[in-house]
């Protein structure tokens, strides 16, 4: 039994020895691997290293390789602009060389010239002074030939002298009328910008069209109705076209007439609002935006003639004044047209010491005869006139309707003013729009005009036709015969032409020398 006990210590010391071992010689070969292994990754990190160096070194070269390809090119470019410059410089010494030389030869010239008018101006000292002598000869010889007292030469020494001082008169008396012409276009344009100063009228151009804004699409098959009954009563009833298209939200209402287009615009927009939309209650939205209309504009008339201090004018003649709140000209609103040139009209009045009351009333009613041109055939003069003259309007009030557009002749010193002002209302910028035919053969008509006379080279018409430039030919127009023309081109102008406004009439003569530089 001990025997047994002693086998089996001794083979567990020797199994303990022999485990021992095995584990040192386990952690060795691990310790082997792992310095191996850091000795793999150790090179692995210094040949990476050694990649990217190189990578590096590479990509500085090639950095360094582009600026100076980047530095050549810069260097060669400039030094092109240094060659160009340098060039340049010498064109410019040599032209600065040749000016010089020219400068000298023009100074040879002058100093030649100035002694040729030395000797020139000796010879004819030389030569008065013979002529005087040769002057008192003859007159000794005229006296002992024709027997003339003293009496005598004093009668015709004296007639003389009148003969200059008469003339002298009349060159005094020409630069006063200028002066005077002068003083009085200072006054009238001062007088006119006092006018228009005074003047603050707000300007709205109408249109052809008026568009109403729908709450959603859907509204436009209720404005159409079925079978297109409602749209059909509608335009029936205002006379506008209804235009029902790809328009987002809105349709638009098309007439001539304004006062019909505003009467259509109030009853769609209501109808609209209302959302009931059938042939009765277009009728009835229909009439009562018509009689809505009619009172907005009596009442507008009314204000008007509050304002401009206009009273007793006939119901009438109220009437078709505010007919006057929906009609335009050239896109300009008649309405405000006439506020405006009997604002004009009665300031200029004041300013001049007139009867500024006559001259606002006579400028109101100046063109009321275009609130008739829709109902009644002929042109807004003779339809005004003939309305005016039958109730009773003063005789300056007919005279400016006819003499505004120069069918008679202005016998009252306010209708110079209602015209003035008509004018100025219709020339100023924005207040009227033309057709661009119209336009267009305006300014050809102008143009043609001014071009039709002798020695014109070009003519240029600008500014909207405000002004017109005519070239001439310096060899075939003199300096005194440019002032004839543009006298004779305004004359024709104003004959053969209808505009606003006036015209500048520019005449251009001018001398060029030309030579190049090479």
């Amino acid at each position: 039994m001990t025997q047994t006990l002693l086998i089996a210590l001794a083979a567990l010391v020797v199994g303990a020895l022999a485990g021992y071992a095995l584990v040192r010689s386990r952690v060795a070969r691990a310790r082997g691997d792992a310095r191996q292994q850091a000795d793999e990754i150790v090179e692995e990190a210094r040949e990476e290293a050694d990649r990217i160096r190189r990578e590096a070194e590479l990509e500085a070269k090639e950095a360094v390789y582009e600026r100076k390809e980047e530095w050549e090119e810069e260097v060669a470019e400039r030094r092109k602009d240094l060659e160009r410059s340098e060039e340049r410089l010498i064109e410019r010494e040599e032209l600065l060389d040749r000016k010089l030389s020219m400068l000298d030869d023009r100074e040879e010239r002058i100093e030649e010239r100035r002694r040729d008018l030395e000797e020139r101006a000796e010879e004819l000292e030389e030569r008065e002074a013979e002529l005087e002598d040769e002057r008192g000869r003859i007159e000794e010889e005229l006296e002992e030939v024709a027997g003339i007292s003293a009496d005598d030469a004093r009668e015709r020494l004296i007639g003389r002298i009148r003969e200059q001082a008469e003339a002298e008169a009349s060159q005094e008396v020409r630069e006063m009328k200028e002066e005077a012409r002068r003083e009085a276009e200072r006054e009238a344009k001062k007088i006119v910008t006092m006018a228009i100063q005074k003047l603050a009228v707000d300007h709205a151009s109408d249109v052809t069209v008026s568009v109403v804004s729908l709450p959603s699409d859907d509204m436009k098959g209720r404005i159409i109705g079925r079978e297109g009954r409602n749209i059909r009563s509608f335009e029936s009833e205002t006379g506008v076209d209804v235009v029902v298209d790809d328009t987002p939200e809105a349709v638009l209402l098309s007439s001539f007439d304004p006062v019909r287009r505003e009467v259509a615009r109030l009853a769609m927009e209501r109808l609209v609002a209302d959302g009931r939309i059938h042939p009765g209650r277009i009728e009835e939205m229909v009439e009562k935006a018509r009689s809505e209309i009619e009172e907005e504009m009596k009442e507008e008339a009314e204000e008007l003639l509050y304002e401009l201090g206009v009273h007793d004018l006939p119901s009438r003649l109220v009437e078709v004044l505010s007919n006057l709140k929906f009609r335009t000209s050239y896109g300009q609103n008649q309405l405000q047209h006439a506020e405006e040139v009997a604002l004009l009209a009665g300031n200029m009045a004041a300013e001049m010491g007139l009867d500024a009351g006559m001259a606002r009333r006579m400028g109101l009613l100046h063109d009321i005869g275009k609130g008739l041109t829709h109902e009644h055939e002929g042109s807004h003069v003779e339809l005004g006139y003939e309305l005016c003259e039958q109730y009773g309007e003063p005789d300056q009030v007919l005279n400016a309707i006819r003499a505004h557009h120069d069918e008679e002749p202005a016998r009252y010193p306010e209708t110079f003013l209602v015209t003035a002002a008509d004018a100025i209302s219709g020339a100023r910028p924005g207040a009227r729009r033309e057709s661009f035919e119209h336009y267009v053969q305006r300014l050809e008509e102008l143009e043609e005009i001014a071009g039709s006379y002798e020695g014109v080279e070009k003519v240029f018409a600008i500014q909207a036709g405000r002004e017109v430039r005519i070239m001439v030919t310096p060899e075939a127009v003199t300096d005194e015969e440019m002032a004839e023309l543009s006298e004779r081109a305004a004359r024709r102008i104003e004959e053969e032409l209808q505009y606003p406004g006036q015209i500048k009439i520019v005449v251009v003569r001018e001398n060029r020398a030309v030579d190049f530089a090479r």
